[in-house]
């Protein structure tokens, strides 16, 4: 399923170039002459040597390298498995030759960083520190041996001060090679934790600016339904009066149409407010008492109906909430003009606690709302409530009217209304 570590995927190149540089080392130590250590005055044969299986184990080594398998962890540890195989050829040959080929060990632990965990790692680095220092030990008794007797005991401590530090030196090499490769990729992880992050906010903020541009276009049809829905029926309920008492109430026709102008006029200003989305506060400065009950006096002159009010609003109330407020009565208002076909109603608005209700209630024919409710009027209503934080109900009977209640919560915060 993962890809294998390959040249092309590989995520620090420059590790990969000092690997061929350590493994070119390598081969050029192997070419150069031998030291001449292993052929002492005792007359000991010299070990045999075989140049081309070494030189194969270090070119296979290397091949190796260019394929890192990073999938299932019985391949990843058979390819080190069969790493570990060849650095064991090579240095057995290498060593009987009088070399040791470090860098093909530190070679190995930068690999496993690529290939394993952290538990992995550390386990190849343990692996390579104890290779080289089976090697190490055998390259010092092959010299040892080499040696005549007395300058064999007399160079003992010296060669064992140089077996310290080689341990020592090639431990701190290993170990900082492990440091080093950890934290490059660490920090690659980091990077990449940070775009991938980086990228979700990107992805959420392009999510949040579509639900913003959808719910501005909500606001705005049902700005220009509320408004322009409203002045529209009334203006529709003036022209009927007026051809109905055009031949036998002329003077009261034309009072109707003087009215429907009006309303024309009213209409087309919130059409020009509503696309321009520059009505903020449909109130123009009233109070939320105030423009209700415009609201109500313009039901009662363009319809006749009986309409009672009773309201007690507190002052003062957020804008965003009396604006909610204020356009919920009024579409309530409309929906009784234009569908309920009532001879009376009533609008109360009650404030109670830290909550404020309105109710409609009507004697008109009323409906089913199982199968009417889905009407853009209602919808609005209810989305205006359900943004306030609010709640929605309506009830209705077909023959027996209906009754519609908003209850809106008054924020502790807002206490004043906001600017």
């Amino acid at each position: 399923m993962n890809r294998p570590i390959q040249y092309q995927n590989h995520p620090f190149r420059f590790l990969l170039y000092l690997e061929w540089t350590l493994l070119a080392i390598a081969i050029m130590g192997f070419l150069a002459p031998a030291p001449p250590s292993l052929v002492g005055p005792v007359g000991l044969r010299p070990p045999p040597q075989f140049p081309l299986i070494s030189l194969s184990g270090i070119f296979l080594f290397g091949l190796l390298g260019l394929s890192l398998p990073t999938g299932r962890l019985m391949i990843r540890i058979g390819h080190t498995a069969l790493q570990v195989l060849l650095i064991g050829v090579t240095s057995l040959l290498g060593v009987a030759s009088g070399r040791l080929f470090p860098f093909m060990y530190l070679v190995l632990v930068i690999r496993s960083c690529f290939m394993f965990g952290l538990m992995g790692r550390v386990v190849t680095t343990g692996l390579s520190f104890l290779l080289f220092l089976m090697a190490l030990q055998v390259r010092i008794q092959l010299i040892s041996l080499n040696l005549p007797p007395r300058a064999a005991r007399r160079l003992h401590g010296v060669l064992s001060n140089v077996q310290l530090n080689l341990i020592f030196l090639f431990g701190i090499a290993v170990m900082f090679i492990l440091l080093l490769v950890n934290a490059l990729l660490t920090e690659r992880q980091s990077q990449e934790n940070l775009r991938q992050t980086n990228l979700q906010l990107k992805q959420s903020a392009q999510a949040i600016e579509r639900l913003a541009m959808a719910q501005e276009r909500s606001r705005i049809a049902r700005e220009i339904h509320d408004s322009l829905g409203h002045s529209l029926t009334a203006l529709n309920i003036q022209l009927e009066g007026a051809l109905k008492l055009s031949q036998k109430d002329p003077p009261r026709s034309q009072a109707f149409l003087t009215e429907a102008k009006r309303l024309g006029s009213v209409a087309l200003q919130d059409v020009r407010q509503s696309v321009a989305t520059l009505r903020r506060n449909p109130l123009q400065g009233q109070s939320l008492a105030e423009a209700v009950s415009t609201l109500a006096e313009n039901v009662r002159q363009a319809t006749g109906m009986q309409l009672t009010t009773e309201l007690q609003i507190p002052e003062p109330l957020p804008e965003p909430l009396r604006v909610a407020l204020y356009r919920i009565a009024q579409e309530g208002l409309t929906n009784l003009v234009k569908h309920a076909g009532a001879t009376a109603a009533r609008l109360q608005i009650t404030s109670q606690a830290h909550t404020l209700t309105l109710s409609l209630i009507d004697d008109g024919r009323g409906f089913d709302t199982a199968q009417t409710s889905t009407g853009y009027g209602l919808q609005g209503m209810r989305e205006r409530a359900e943004a306030a934080g609010g709640q929605f109900m309506l009830t209705s009977q077909p023959g027996q009217g209906s009754h519609l209640q908003v209850t809106l919560p008054i924020a502790a915060d807002d206490s004043h209304p906001s600017r």
